[in-house]
């Protein structure tokens, strides 16, 4: 596992079109699942201790900003072929079993994932309505520890200042994860 960090990205930049199949059997594109206050792309995947740290928390946040009309998207990024844990079939049994409230996506060619300049798991594209990012960043501030009853929830208040304000905010903390495994 080599561990990663989210490097700087250039806020503003537009949120990368798709059409992937999710576990549900369907395709989405970026069109299905923007909301009208927002859009988080999250690039995550079944086999990563960072993911499993955090994926109970994630869903909850999801929610939250579900009910804020913010679109929330999840990507499978890693050639499964190198990482088994993070088949298709297995993507379907992570999503049931956390609940997730969202669609959970492969990238099989990785095209996707490239585009978003994504390179690690878990890694968050907070984009505002106009679909320009100006998020990217952690979760919070727990990383891959039980979180704190006063911890920062760095991740949902940033995308509900995208949604009040249309920016994110000025200071982003990165996201620490396991690196892609790219083909």
């Amino acid at each position: 596992m080599a561990l990663r960090q989210t490097p700087i990205s250039q806020l503003g930049v537009n949120a990368q079109p798709f059409n992937l199949l999710g576990v549900d059997e369907k395709y989405y594109s970026l069109e299905d699942v923007k909301g009208g206050n927002g859009l988080l792309v999250m690039f995550i995947c079944n086999h990563c201790p960072y993911v499993k740290a955090i994926i109970s928390r994630l869903v909850v946040d999801a929610k939250e900003l579900q009910d804020e009309g913010i679109g929330i998207v999840a990507i499978m990024p890693n050639a499964t072929e190198i990482v088994p844990e993070d088949s298709y079939n297995k993507m379907k049994k992570f999503s049931t079993k956390n609940d997730f409230n969202f669609p959970y996506l492969i990238d099989k060619k990785q095209e996707v994932s490239r585009s978003y300049k994504a390179i690690c798991t878990p890694d968050f594209f907070g984009f505002n309505s106009h679909l320009e990012l100006q998020y990217r960043g952690r979760l919070d501030d727990s990383e891959r520890n039980l979180p704190k009853p006063d911890i920062k929830r760095d991740l949902l208040e940033a995308m509900v200042e995208v949604k009040r304000t249309g920016k994110g905010p000025e200071i982003q903390s990165p996201s620490i994860g396991c690196s892609i495994k790219w083909r």
